[in-house]
């Protein structure tokens, strides 16, 4: 079973793990910013798109169920103030809404309990996070969005794929 981690963000980063559920297979960032004159909502029809292009892309029907994506996780959003909280909450439900579609599981984690994990700290920055997920994946990460979804992936692996 594959794992999809997501970081929720206008630059959504994203870590698709490799049909053994255990290692990295790709990653990367999404960027779902409006151009100008485009309505608030063309984001989330962007990034509903982008979402349900990478589950039938992996969730095939002649695929075995050990191909497909089986859990979502995303890092929980959290009130940032304005337009973020606004953003992430909204791609929340996006997610919500694929994976009930899909017939998906998916799980979120807490942004301390994420940084705990990753460096053993709860209140780590973001240079900390990008080198934890550098450590465990080898990736040079695009920035701090690609390196939080690989944070996540590492956080699920081992909560839920022992």
């Amino acid at each position: 079973m594959r794992v999809l981690a997501l970081d929720l963000a206008t630059k959504t980063g994203w870590a698709l793990s490799h049909p053994d559920g255990k290692t990295l297979h790709e990653s990367g960032v999404e960027d779902f910013s409006l151009r100008r004159g485009e309505s608030p909502g063309m984001r989330y029809l962007k990034f509903n798109r982008w979402l349900r292009s990478v589950i039938e892309l992996c969730n095939k029907p002649s695929d075995p169920d050990d191909n497909r994506i089986g859990l979502v996780a995303h890092e929980m959003a959290h009130h940032r103030g304005g337009a973020a909280t606004e953003v992430a909450a909204g791609l929340v439900t996006r997610v919500q809404e694929a994976c009930a579609e899909y017939g998906i599981e998916y799980t979120s984690v807490h942004s301390n309990t994420l940084k705990k994990h990753a460096t053993g700290h709860g209140h780590a920055g973001k240079d900390a996070m990008i080198a934890a997920a550098f450590e465990k994946f080898g990736v040079h990460s695009v920035d701090d969005n690609q390196a939080d979804a690989l944070n996540v992936l590492d956080w699920a692996i081992h909560e839920f794929m022992k």
